[in-house]
């Protein structure tokens, strides 16, 4: 965070010019707060907008509201003095170009509901959002949110953009709006004016995710929700469509990149545990697609959300009979015990535990046995790997004592540690 202004004879008596050059003390956009004191403008916006902090840095005095008056004397100042010291390789730097403000947004808005003009406005909206934290807290306070909401519901709302001096191109004006949207980063009271005024948004997000060649977009939509979740009302997520839970396992499924994946299966991890979620995402097919890729994954933050998500889905019978059918699933599940780390370890013996309990024929018992899950829980029993690890594994070797204990499957030197 940038110190309050510093006197320009400061500067003058720095001694070594060399130092000077280097610092980046040197303001920019000098402009003061509620408290009087003045800062440089990127600094104290990242601490107000992105550090999300309503105290003055110098005072730690609430301020009264977030207004940035330019000071014109002190950039006037530090101009010259970029001047006088221009043979130490100082460059002046050039007045900065004046903020948003409110007036501009809402013009914008209104020329961007012609449909000529729409792609030009809307391209315009995205970079003023880009260029500072206050330019996207403006258009927040102008109802920009509202009005590309808006155009989202309209998912089918297409504008021309030129490509070439022959042909042209067509562009959704719904896609361009989803990605301002998310890069506005609203607060939580612009999210729940979102959701509160727009009732359509939610089924939107699902509409846009339908759409498979749009892989950007449907990445955005699964960002939102994830952004909109703690939000909705908990009536509202019980009751989802089945067809969101399709979509969103088929994002996992289409692998469009590494965030799409990531916030898939948070969305999936936010979701499963109201009403009947889990089993709306077993039978869209999340059991199967989360093991497939657990059989090729080995990033450890990626391994410990799909146990997370495969941890849910096997608290119903439906997701423990997905697991099973899989030829592929208690092998994977056991072999990233004590090979990723402490949480996925958890999440996969918790796995394993909610098998043991509910789904243990004899044949699945057998399977646990020949695939060397059970000597991977006696293993567990002989390491660090944290103490609810540990005593779920002590669990499900005694639920089974009787059938495993004297099996010849588990090695000699495993069976001292056996569970009594």
């Amino acid at each position: 965070m940038s110190r309050p202004a510093r006197k320009m004879n400061e500067y003058a008596e720095w001694s070594n010019m060399d130092e000077c050059i280097k610092s980046e003390n040197i303001m920019k956009d000098p402009v003061t707060v509620s408290t009087g004191i003045t800062y440089d403008r990127e600094s104290i916006e990242k601490w107000i907008f992105s550090g999300k902090n309503n105290t003055c840095p110098a005072t730690n005095q609430v301020l009264s509201n977030f207004d940035l008056t330019p000071n014109h004397t002190l950039r006037r100042l530090i101009q010259s003095w970029c001047t006088l010291n221009a043979s130490y390789g100082i460059e002046r730097f050039p007045t900065p170009k004046p903020p948003i403000n409110k007036a501009q947004i809402v013009k914008l808005l209104k020329d961007a509901k012609s449909p000529q003009l729409q792609m030009k406005c809307l391209r315009k909206l995205r970079s003023i959002a880009d260029e500072s934290e206050a330019n996207k807290r403006c258009m927040e306070a102008a109802g920009a949110a509202e009005f590309l909401a808006s155009i989202v519901n309209n998912t089918n709302t297409v504008s021309l953009q030129e490509v070439s001096e022959d042909g042209f191109e067509l562009t959704r004006a719904s896609d361009e709006a989803l990605s301002i949207l998310y890069h506005l980063h609203l607060s939580e009271t612009g999210l729940k004016s979102l959701i509160g005024k727009n009732a359509e948004f939610i089924e939107s997000l699902t509409r846009v995710l339908q759409r498979r060649g749009y892989y950007e977009s449907r990445t955005y939509a699964v960002l939102l929700w994830n952004l909109i979740f703690e939000l909705v009302d908990p009536m509202q997520i019980s009751s989802l469509k089945p067809e969101l839970f399709v979509e969103i396992v088929q994002v996992l499924q289409d692998q469009i990149s590494f965030k799409a994946s990531k916030a898939a299966m948070q969305l999936l991890i936010n979701l499963c545990p109201w009403g009947r979620n889990r089993v709306k995402a077993v039978e869209a097919g999340a059991v199967t697609v989360l093991i497939d890729l657990l059989l090729d994954s080995s990033e450890k933050r990626v391994c410990e959300m799909m146990l997370m998500v495969l941890d849910q889905l096997c608290q119903c019978a439906d997701g423990r009979a997905e697991l099973l059918k899989h030829g592929a699933g208690l092998a994977i599940v056991s072999k990233k015990i004590l090979r990723v780390s402490n949480v996925a370890s958890e999440r996969a013996v918790k796995i394993l535990l909610s098998i043991s309990k509910f789904s243990a024929s004899p044949s699945v018992l057998q399977e646990m046995l020949q695939l060397g899950v059970v000597t991977k829980l006696c293993l567990v029993l002989q390491v660090d790997c944290g103490m609810k690890t540990k005593e779920r594994a002590i669990g499900i070797l005694k639920l089974h004592a009787r059938t495993w204990k004297n099996s010849p499957c588990i090695p000699m030197n495993l069976l001292s540690s056996y569970p009594s």
